[in-house]
Parts: structure tokens; C-alpha cells; sequence
């Protein structure tokens, strides 16, 4: 072998963040990768013809014999198939035909059957060697927290499926809540809404787009001279046609009822914290990660539930924070810094 190409070998480590919603790959430092988990798959010739953002750009526009799948669901594998080629895909992609070391962030609550899916998925794909992490240990490294430390640390990533709460100390989760409400289930609720109370069918990318331009989960400036014209099928006759409606109505009726399901998990898990951790969290506050956390004004309504600053971390994007996190882990480990090895998942054949 040639001795750059063998060099190159240990270049070709990547950290994933396999997400319900989007799925992002670190590599040698930096974010290689930002797609959509999402496929299209063509059923006659049994094929892959489009993934990530080609693949959502053809949701609900499809002919027949042409399904768009999602292969992940509540932040873990759904079907491993799908999910293994699209994986392989990207790893081919920014690895070539060998990627030594991949390291792969799943919720904290992830069974060990579901464990074993994701890390078989990933040597199908092509990985010599894999490793877990979870998700928000993954955030809260990637939000510059000091997880290794005594004091405690409560973090909230919302991402796609589902929304990930822990309190983290001495680089372990001491506790932590996972409920399925995070993005998708908002997005749900707004394409819901539109149709039970006017009778309006709209697709999924209208409703994600309505809840990222309009949504919001406390009042903001300006909302009152906003209105948001909405396009879709009437129900009862299927007519094109459009309404308009404020942020105010969206928020109220759509997301208000979500984001109070998300609100009571924290309330939740802040009961259960051990009262030492407690107070270290009343002096820290709650940081917020993943894509869900950019709801407008979702940080100003948890702050006002729980009595507790709330942050997002304003050096990286929220969205970003899982597999940055995972990043830094991957890159400690190449440069056997060993003292992140301890927040790793240790159900592992490897460690």
C-alpha cells in the first residue's frame, strides 16, 4: 500500500449524528455532511434513486412506484436496511471503503437490542470499529460543558424525534428524561391543526416551513403585524386554496400544547435531580441544544416554568451541538486522550 494512501486510513474516522430528523458527519475536525434522513426509494428496480435533501425535495410529489422513507424514528434505527444504505452511502462518501473508527450519538434511553442495530448498520456500512455516546452528554460536550467535572450540568436537546434531558456530572448522566416530542411531533401538529380546524390538507415540508418562519412558544415583537398565508387542499371539495392565519393562532393552537409536554419532562427530571446537583443547576441554568430549541421564544418559556436561566450556546448552531460534541470525543480518542473514553456507552465490544 501506498504509505500517503495508508496515512490517509487514519484520516477517514467519522462522528455521526443519525438523527431522526437530519443527519450530520464530523470528519478531521469540522462538519462534512448535513442531510436529511431521508430516502427515496424506487420499488421496481429496488433501489435507492435519491437520499437527503434530493429525496425531501420529492416528498409528496412522488409517481407511483416511488416511496420516500424515513429510516429513523424517535432518534433510533426503524428500519435497518434503509438505514444501512444510506449510511453506507454517505461513508463511502467521506470514507472511501474504510472508515476505522466511527463513533455514532443514540438517546440516553436507547434499549440494547436497538444498540446492537445501530452499530451493525454502521459495519455493514463499512466501519472497522464503532462506538456510542449519548445524545446529550454529546450536546453538552459539544456546548463547551464541563462534563467531566463534579459540578452538575442540565442540558435539554430537542431534536427530531425525540427530546433528550439529563443532568450530567463526572462525565456520566446522573439522571435523565426522553420523551418522544421534539420537532417532528411539532411539525405534526401543525399540519394536524390546519386540517381539523380548517379543513385544510397541507404537506409536511408546508408545515415544517409554517413552524420555522411563524411558530413561536412565547409572544414575540412584531407578531401582531405578521400574518402567514397557508396553501393547500380544501378537504371538503380538494380545491386548491389558501388561508390566512397569525403566529399568535399557531402558537396557541398548534405548538403551545407540544411544548408544555417538553416543559413537564424538565419539571419532571429537576424533581428527581439530587439535591446537591440542584443547586448547581439553580447557579448554572439549563442549556438548550438540537434543532427543536430554535423555536422562537422557547428558551423565554421555559425560563418562566422553571425559574431558571436558559441558554443556548451562541458559538455553533443548537443544531450542531450533538455531533460536535461526538466530534471532540472522536478527536480525543485519536490523540489518546483517554479520559473522554468515559462517556462512551460501555455496552461495547470494543472498550
Amino acid at each position: 500500500m501506498n504509505f500517503f494512501k495508508f496515512l490517509n486510513i487514519f484520516h477517514n474516522d467519522l462522528a455521526i449524528d443519525l438523527g431522526t430528523a437530519n443527519t450530520v458527519i464530523w470528519k478531521n475536525g469540522e462538519i462534512v455532511l448535513n442531510e436529511p434522513s431521508i430516502v427515496a426509494y424506487d420499488d421496481k428496480q429496488m433501489k435507492l434513486i435519491a437520499i437527503g435533501t434530493d429525496a425531501k425535495l420529492m416528498l409528496g410529489r412522488t409517481p407511483k412506484g416511488i416511496e420516500i422513507m424515513k429510516p429513523m424514528k424517535d432518534g433510533v434505527i426503524a428500519n435497518p436496511q434503509i438505514a444501512e444504505a444510506m449510511l453506507r452511502s454517505y461513508i463511502s462518501k467521506l470514507a472511501g471503503n474504510f472508515a476505522r473508527r466511527i463513533i455514532v450519538c443514540v438517546p440516553a434511553g436507547v434499549t440494547e437490542a436497538e444498540k446492537i442495530i445501530v452499530r451493525d448498520s454502521c459495519e455493514h456500512a463499512g466501519a472497522k470499529e464503532v462506538h456510542l455516546i449519548a445524545e446529550p452528554m454529546a450536546g453538552a460536550i459539544g456546548l463547551n460543558l464541563d462534563v467531566l467535572g463534579p459540578q452538575g450540568n442540565m442540558i435539554v436537546d430537542i431534536g427530531g424525534g425525540t427530546t433528550e434531558i439529563a443532568v450530567i456530572a463526572l462525565g456520566g448522566i446522573v439522571c435523565n428524561q426522553s420523551i418522544k416530542v421534539a420537532g417532528n411531533v411539532l411539525t405534526d401538529a401543525v399540519l394536524q391543526y390546519f386540517r381539523d380546524v380548517h379543513q385544510l390538507r397541507i404537506g409536511e415540508n408546508t408545515a415544517e416551513d409554517i413552524k420555522i418562519q411563524a411558530g413561536s412558544a412565547y409572544p414575540f415583537k412584531g407578531e401582531k403585524d405578521l400574518q402567514v398565508n397557508v396553501k393547500g387542499n380544501d378537504i371538503v371539495n380538494g380545491i386548491p386554496k389558501m388561508i390566512t392565519v397569525s403566529p399568535a393562532e399557531i402558537r396557541e393552537n398548534a405548538l403551545s400544547p407540544q411544548v408544555q409536554n417538553i416543559i413537564n419532562a424538565i419539571l419532571k427530571l429537576l424533581e428527581e435531580t439530587p439535591p446537591e446537583l440542584a443547586k448547581d443547576i439553580y447557579d448554572r441554568g439549563i442549556m438548550l441544544s438540537g434543532g427543536g430549541s430554535l423555536l422562537r421564544g422557547l428558551a423565554k418559556r421555559i425560563s418562566n416554568a422553571t425559574h431558571l436561566s436558559v441558554g443556548i450556546y451562541k458559538e455553533i448552531s443548537p443544531l450542531f451541538a450533538v455531533v460536535t460534541g461526538t466530534g471532540i470525543v472522536l478527536d480525543a480518542i485519536n490523540k489518546n486522550h483517554n479520559e473522554y473514553r468515559s462517556v462512551l456507552i460501555k455496552h461495547s465490544t470494543y472498550l
